[in-house]
């Protein structure tokens, strides 16, 4: 497994230049490191922010399963979406609201062609709260299918 999370991970995150906000490191509540997030007051409505993981060594003809942590606090506070790259340009998957506060795991396939994924872009989009944020943490990078629950 390769360890993207934020705090300690080997991996190479970019912010996108040609967004509307950045996303921003908030420490955990325990203490133990930070994770990246967007505050819901940031930018206006619709705006976007996009974080872009790099994926170098990735194999060509196998699967990886991409696993995250994430979080929709706050009323209306809008849209996280996950785009891989070379890909069309539809995200691959999308979330609209927490149930709560509470963190989730989500997991992505991604089954390499020929051509290999080189990137997966976290992007969030500012809804109508004024209050939470939307949080990422945790991103790991394992060999195979995603594990069924």
């Amino acid at each position: 497994a390769v360890d993207c999370s934020f705090s300690r991970g080997v991996c190479d995150w970019k912010q996108d230049a040609d967004d509307d906000f950045d996303w921003n490191p908030a420490d955990r509540d325990r203490g133990d490191g930070y994770y990246m997030a967007v505050p819901a007051f940031v930018g206006h409505k619709k705006d976007m922010g996009r974080l872009k993981l790099l994926l170098t060594d990735l194999k060509p003809k196998s699967s990886y399963c991409l696993i995250f942590s994430y979080r929709l606090a706050g009323e209306r506070v809008g849209k996280l979406r996950v785009f891989l790259a070379n890909k069309k340009p539809t995200p691959v998957w999308e979330q609209n609201k927490g149930k709560d506060e509470r963190w989730r795991t989500g997991k992505i396939d991604i089954f390499q062609g020929a051509e290999t994924t080189n990137s997966v872009t976290f992007e969030s989009e500012r809804g109508k709260g004024k209050t939470g944020e939307i949080g990422v943490d945790n991103v790991i990078l394992i060999s195979g299918l995603c594990p069924e629950d």
